[in-house]
């Protein structure tokens, strides 16, 4: 599925260290993950929360960074994954001058990343 917008922002967790060289070279190309499956995962707002606690709890310094779907052109697919639910799957590098914002993300006392209430 190409098209199919399901939210007009779409989010990118990673470890500050990854997100500051992106930055440097202006491109994140992906996690090791990333790599493997051939696409950079990206989350919308209701599935970032759980996307952190699975694949990022206890990871600290981790970074949110937010990305207009406008701005990724048509290398942003939405496809089913975790529970059939449609996910934004970027096939080419993600340009980090295009990022909304980034944001520190702290850990709860369980270890779990705190997403921050009120994104869209």
């Amino acid at each position: 599925m190409k098209k199919n917008i399901v939210s007009a922002t779409v989010y990118k967790l990673c470890d500050a260290a990854a997100w500051a060289a992106a930055v440097e070279c202006g491109w994140f190309v992906g996690s090791a993950d990333d790599v493997l499956d051939g696409f950079i995962h990206l989350s919308t707002a209701a599935q970032v929360a759980e996307t952190a606690r699975r694949y990022f709890s206890n990871t600290t310094d981790l970074r949110l960074a937010a990305f207009d779907t406008a701005n990724l052109g048509d290398e942003l697919r939405w496809e089913p994954s975790r529970g059939r639910a449609l996910f934004p799957h970027l096939y080419a590098p993600l340009p980090t001058r295009k990022a909304l914002w980034v944001k520190a993300i702290a850990l709860g006392t369980d270890g779990v990343p705190i997403i921050p209430e009120g994104i869209e």
